[in-house]
């Protein structure tokens, strides 16, 4: 008996969550860990929802699974799946928006906060034994910065009304501000991309990524950020030029900045950005806690039994 949903490829340490609502509409759940589209075509032939993470969703699986009519991608961002192929073969395309919003817009306010006050900085002089905090100069108060969020959806909501309750003053540049039926925050100023990087203190990017949006910040745009500001990225690599990154802190363009997401993970361990005390990073990890991790894993089943059964789903991309 073939399975109509299976979960493709998952690097979790378990599909509890998704095992519980599977079964509970009458499905088993089967897990794979496929790493490439060949594996993928041959251990899914029958499915009609992949569950999907990181392997390529494109022409080659839909022209190879021709039963495959949905894909339910973990996660907000997509851009493992070509929404045109899917388009051309009748695939409807899911993500899961709004699992970890809290979590993003903490970790884009932490960054913010280790930067703006050097705590990574001085906990680091201190345990070399410098207590002196004229390394730390220049520090400027918070409360009176202007915060630029490029991409206000509603990670970008939720880090601006962070940051709006210090007493920021928030700009805002984003693509789809004009499109009808978008409401954002009545306290968010929103300017050109020119105008959010000359004013900024620190710019948030909350942006997706895409054919747009790659290498948004490169180093023309870098070049007109105040030397004083900083970059923190807890949307997509690639949105930033790494390149240009490091020509910035390497020339003290911009005061430091902070990345949850690179280009191509993982970030090698030999990395020239990591030379730089004013470059903070983490691992991918912007999205995860104990509640949001098992939210998504929940969603993302649910999704998928929704499609199997004819019910509407709640997250279509296509």
């Amino acid at each position: 008996m073939m399975d109509k949903i299976i979960i493709c490829d998952l690097d979790h340490s378990d599909v509890n969550a998704e095992t519980a609502v599977l079964q509970q509409a009458g499905f088993r759940c089967r897990w794979l860990h496929c790493k490439t589209q060949q594996e993928v075509i041959e251990q899914c032939k029958g499915a009609v929802v992949l569950l999907n993470q990181y392997v390529k969703m494109d022409r080659v699986i839909f022209e190879a699974l021709p039963t495959v009519k949905c894909v339910v991608r973990y996660g907000v961002g997509y851009d493992n799946v070509d929404l045109a192929d899917a388009q051309r073969y009748g695939v409807q395309i899911c993500n899961i928006p709004d699992y970890g919003t809290n979590e993003v817009a903490d970790q884009a306010l932490a960054f913010m906060m280790a930067l703006v006050r050097k705590t990574v900085l001085a906990n680091s002089l201190i345990r070399t034994g410098v207590w002196d905090y004229q390394k730390e100069i220049p520090l400027y108060r918070l409360g009176e910065s202007t915060v630029g969020i490029c991409g206000v959806g509603r990670i970008g909501s939720a880090f601006a009304r962070r940051v709006h309750a210090l007493g920021c003053r928030v700009i805002a540049y984003d693509t789809q501000y004009n499109k009808q039926g978008r409401t954002f925050p009545d306290f968010v100023e929103f300017v050109s991309f020119d105008e959010l990087l000359k004013t900024s203190d620190v710019i948030s990017i909350h942006c997706p990524l895409d054919k747009d949006t790659y290498h948004l910040f490169d180093k023309e745009a870098i070049s007109l950020m105040k030397q004083s500001a900083y970059l923190i990225n807890v949307a997509r690599g690639g949105i930033i030029d790494e390149d240009a990154l490091l020509w910035a802190l390497e020339n003290q363009k911009i005061a430091g900045a902070g990345i949850d997401v690179v280009e191509h993970e993982p970030l090698r361990a030999d990395s020239p950005l990591l030379q730089h005390d004013n470059f903070l990073v983490s691992p991918h990890t912007a999205w995860y806690s104990q509640q949001s991790a098992q939210e998504l894993k929940r969603k993302a089943a649910q999704e998928a039994v929704r499609f199997v059964t004819g019910e509407p789903v709640h997250y279509p991309v296509n």
